[in-house]
């Protein structure tokens, strides 16, 4: 018979906290198409995953502006004014959260997040500092779904893979997280993953 998770896992980026790099740049260019062009081709998502493997912000900059002079200002701007790109907390996810807290379940994450920027997130959100286990990508070397972090937080924990239930927006490492042995939840909002947590034996 299938063990039902007792252990609550999270994400943070578009889980627990709204991260965007859109919401620092539509400040920056006027027009849409322009933002959306620097996104695709020059501060690209992949040199973002780069920064949560462990890539240091200065030389992401300066490699990207190398290749990019006439856009440097804009490419520094991701990490001077990275607090940007976080408009706030996900309300529900975080009232989720607490209940979770207040009824004594288990909770941890793991989050691809580099290591010079977390500690600005957890200064400014303190329900990030409340996890019983956390593993940051940008610490370790290792981003999702590479299952090795996923091995790295169960033998951190000290939990067996079907003993936790791991929440991402993301489906890619969702199925990491289920490769890994784990339960694993695609978050679509917080009254449907509340649902999902029921569903699976959590009373919320």
């Amino acid at each position: 018979m299938p063990i039902a998770p007792s252990n609550i896992v999270f994400d943070v980026g578009n889980v627990l906290i709204e991260w965007d790099p859109r919401n620092l740049y539509r400040k920056i260019f006027d027009d849409p198409a322009r933002m959306e062009w620097f996104l695709a081709n020059v501060f690209t998502s992949a040199v973002n995953l780069e920064c949560d493997r462990g890539l240091a912000f200065a030389d992401a900059v300066a490699m990207v502006a190398a290749r990019h002079p006439e856009h440097e200002d804009a490419i520094r701007a991701f990490d001077t004014r990275w607090p940007e790109t976080i408009p706030g907390p996900i309300a529900g996810s975080v009232a989720l959260l607490e209940e979770i807290r207040r009824k004594g379940i288990p909770d941890h994450a793991i989050t691809n997040f580099s290591r010079e920027k977390f500690p600005l997130a957890a200064a400014r959100f303190d329900f990030l500092r409340g996890f019983r286990t956390i593993v940051v990508s940008g610490e370790e070397g290792i981003v999702k779904p590479d299952r090795a972090i996923y091995e790295l937080f169960l033998a951190r924990a000290g939990l067996a893979a079907a003993s936790c239930v791991f929440i991402d927006d993301s489906p890619a490492t969702v199925a990491g997280a289920r490769d890994a042995g784990m339960h694993a939840l695609h978050f679509r909002g917080p009254e449907i993953l509340r649902a999902e947590l029921r569903a699976l034996g959590f009373a919320l």
